[in-house]
């Protein structure tokens, strides 16, 4: 975990091309010869970082859309786990942000299809449910709805990490974002709300 934790950091911070494995091993205190018997080259440890995280989200995602639980009460859940993680994993979502708006276009796809194509069937899957039970509008798109979902929730992530989405949500919302936790929960539940849920006459 150590030097998980330790390439994160460079990552992060300096992007994949910039990152150093010496200071990876460095920081991580092990010799660059150890870690190289963990992972083949820096490709192999940046994608290793990045399958952790995504497969630590399909986890909680997965788990939320099977339960019977309203539709707005799974986004609340997600919501609030958007506010957690970014908060205890800052350095995880920096490198997220990295990632999308990587120079390398051979990362940027593979990492665009192995996250997007997950949260993509998992928030689609939700809506479709939703619909079955009634819970949710049958008039709209579930792939359409469920991008629009995931926008949401990404640039909620960004905004609680990354210095420039911060500055972003003040000068929309004249506040700082992480003093507004429930704040946000609250308006982002009642705009989706008006657009996933049945109008009641």
């Amino acid at each position: 975990m150590r030097i998980i934790n330790a390439a994160t950091t460079e990552f992060a911070l300096k992007g994949f091309d910039n990152a150093n494995i010496n200071n990876i091993a460095k920081k991580a205190g092990v010799s660059v010869g150890s870690l190289y018997k963990y992972f083949t080259n820096k490709q192999d440890l940046f994608l290793t970082i990045i399958h952790y995280g995504i497969s630590s989200m399909e986890e909680m995602l997965l788990k939320l859309v099977e339960s019977d639980e309203d539709i707005l009460l799974k986004v609340e859940k997600i919501i609030r786990s958007v506010q957690k993680t970014s908060k205890e994993n800052e350095l995880l979502i920096k490198l997220y942000n990295v990632m999308t708006s990587e120079s390398n276009p051979r990362f940027a796809s593979q990492f665009a299809y192995e996250m997007e194509s997950m949260t993509a069937r998992i928030y689609r899957l939700a809506i479709e449910r939703g619909k079955k039970t009634g819970d949710v509008r049958e008039d709209i798109d579930s792939a359409f709805a469920a991008y629009l979902l995931d926008n949401i929730f990404m640039n909620l992530q960004f905004s609680y990490a990354s210095d420039y989405y911060k500055e972003r949500f003040k000068i929309y919302t004249g506040n700082e974002i992480l003093e507004r936790d429930d704040f946000v929960v609250e308006q982002c539940l009642k705009f989706i709300k008006a657009a996933l849920k049945k109008e009641i006459n």
